[in-house]
Parts: C-alpha cells; structure tokens; sequence
C-alpha cells in the first residue's frame, strides 16, 4: 500500500527534531454545495531540524516514532 504525502505550512517547530504541519483539504459540503476549507495539525520528524514556521513541506506517513508522530519530512532531491 502506497503511503500517503501532504502537503502543508510548519506552525511550530519548538520540539526539536519535530515540527507541526497544517495540511488544509477542500471539499463541496454534501447538502449546501458550497466549498469548505478544513485544517488538521500533524506532527513530522524533521532529522536536521531544517524547517521554521511558515515553510511550505511535504510530509509522508512512516512507522510511528513516538506516541503522536507517524509522518515525516520529505526532502525533495534538488
């Protein structure tokens, strides 16, 4: 099974090795057809502690790290 990538802005990056990403999906609400915005926090490994708050990342699912992490970082080869 193919693991699923986000993408969203770092809000916090205060634990080291850990940032918090707000990843927004937009959906047509199923009775008043209108889009809706909704946002949900993760919580990703970030080895080098490479990114700050505002930073647009892509995270990937992973084994779980610790009790609340299970995505990590993407860095994109360039």
């Amino acid at each position: 099974m193919p693991r699923r990538v986000l993408q969203g802005k770092v809000v916090s990056d205060r634990s080291r090795q850990t940032v918090t990403v707000s990843v927004e999906r937009r959906f047509t609400h199923p009775v008043l057809k209108k889009t809706v915005r909704k946002t949900k926090k993760y919580h990703a490994h970030d080895e080098q502690d490479r990114y700050r708050i505002g930073d647009s990342v892509r995270i990937r699912e992973c084994a779980p790290r610790s009790r609340t992490k299970c995505w990590e970082v993407v860095t994109d080869p360039a």
